[in-house]
């Protein structure tokens, strides 16, 4: 769970440490997404070769191993002095949380029976919910006394930590019967990772080229991945999982809800600083009350969805969602820190609602050898979902300059509607 708390602390330093890294390295606003985006499409590009690695070896030697290249990344981090360092570095740190994320949910569900895996997953994000919690008063604190270079080399005494204490308490499991195909995990990190890449091109405002060309790539790598799987008893790429109408429309559900998340990360320490007029510190404890409600209300919905229909709890927490990124997109820009407080806990409460209970629907409708799938779908899903929600917020930014903030936040009350249908037509799947 240390490790866990460790990646999810370090996405949400970043996110808020933006504006300090775009003007400490004097780069545009859209450019510095790149940081953001580098370590999501590593991220991306790795997941389900790592999954299906933790199929073959077993999770806990991926987890590890993932673990130790995070920390070794960090410090890669912490001494880049240019855009283009920080952003490899970046890419570097994505594989390794790309390894970690794979493998976490299936860790879970080793530990918990299957009559308290909700209890199990709802602890899962209740420590993702602490990472995301402290990770901007985090941002805030340091940027108050120091440069952003130390956000990530808090990552490496924490790394250490977690390597001593994550060792003797994994449960170790016996290497399965199969073998990694090299080339289908190319296919698989090409595929994914072409897509993220036009996406952003695209995003980015790019030459056609450049946006046509990664994209095509990931059309003809994907092709040519699902044919070269076809028949497989435990594809990478789990086409056979899709064949279940409950773990479609829960990927989907989570795609939709961690788009809105991601445009609300990006784009809102961008609005307090620059419409609202905020320091980086007032953004830093605004941007809290979010994760902090998701932190608390996490148990208790991981609980709840061991008994009731992840469906129904979802379109609940999802509908809550975007009427709390339509508040926060509609608020005049004389308002209160605790008006702005209670919007973000708005949206702390719905979307706490809606994630352990879609956590443990997409695991539950698996199959237990299909673990290692269904685990690299989840986090393919949230990477997905805050890839395209980074992506978008540049975009916005592109098209209406100072505007694009507020026009993130109204994609983000879209994308959550969007959610809550995906989430609602469930309680009718089998």
């Amino acid at each position: 769970m240390l490790a866990v708390l460790l990646a999810s602390l370090d996405t949400a330093i970043a996110n808020t440490a933006l504006p300090a890294i775009a003007t400490s390295l004097q780069a545009p606003p859209a450019a510095s997404i790149w940081v953001i985006n580098a370590y999501q499409l590593a991220v991306v590009a790795t997941l389900l070769p790592f999954a299906a690695l933790g199929d073959v070896w077993g999770p806990r030697r991926v987890f590890l191993s993932g673990l130790l290249l995070f920390t070794v990344a960090s410090l890669a981090c912490a001494v880049a002095d240019s855009l283009t360092t920080l952003t490899l570095a970046r890419a570097l740190q994505g594989v390794g949380a790309g390894a970690l994320m794979s493998v976490n949910i299936a860790l879970v569900r080793l530990v918990y029976p299957p009559e308290h895996l909700g209890r199990g997953v709802g602890l899962n994000a209740l420590v993702v919910g602490l990472g995301f919690t402290l990770g901007p008063s985090v941002a805030s604190l340091v940027l108050s006394v120091a440069s952003w270079q130390w956000l990530f080399g808090i990552n490496v005494p924490l790394g250490l930590l977690a390597l001593a204490c994550v060792v003797p308490a994994l449960p170790r499991t016996e290497r399965s019967g199969h073998r990694l195909d090299p080339l289908t995990a190319l296919l698989s990190a090409v595929a994914f990772g072409s897509l993220i890449l036009g996406l952003g091109s695209a995003a980015q405002r790019e030459p056609w080229v450049w946006v046509l060309a990664p994209l095509l790539l990931a059309l003809l790598s994907g092709a040519w991945l699902l044919r070269r799987q076809a028949g497989h008893p435990a594809p990478m790429l789990p086409v056979d999982l899709f064949q279940r109408p409950l773990f479609t429309l829960s990927v989907l559900t989570g795609a939709a809800a961690f788009t809105t998340q991601g445009l609300a990360f990006v784009a809102l320490p961008f609005y307090f600083e620059g419409a609202l007029q905020r320091n980086p510190v007032d953004t830093g404890f605004l941007m809290t009350a979010w994760p902090l409600v998701v932190a608390v209300l996490a148990p208790v919905a991981g609980r709840l969805s061991d008994r009731y229909p992840p469906g129904l709890l979802g379109g609940i927490g999802l509908a809550i969602l975007s009427v709390g990124m339509a508040a926060l997109a509609l608020m005049p820009l004389d308002a209160s820190a605790l008006g702005i407080s209670l919007r973000m806990a708005l949206c702390g409460l719905g979307f706490g609602l809606f994630q352990s209970p879609n956590l443990k629907a997409m695991m539950q409708s698996a199959p237990p050898t299909r673990s290692g799938g269904a685990s690299g779908m989840i986090a393919m899903a949230r990477l997905i979902g805050q890839t395209t929600g980074a992506a978008l917020v540049a975009l916005c930014f592109g098209i209406a300059g100072p505007q694009g903030p507020l026009w993130a936040l109204g994609l983000g009350a879209c994308s959550a509607a969007l959610a809550c249908a995906f989430s609602t037509a469930r309680l009718w799947a089998r």
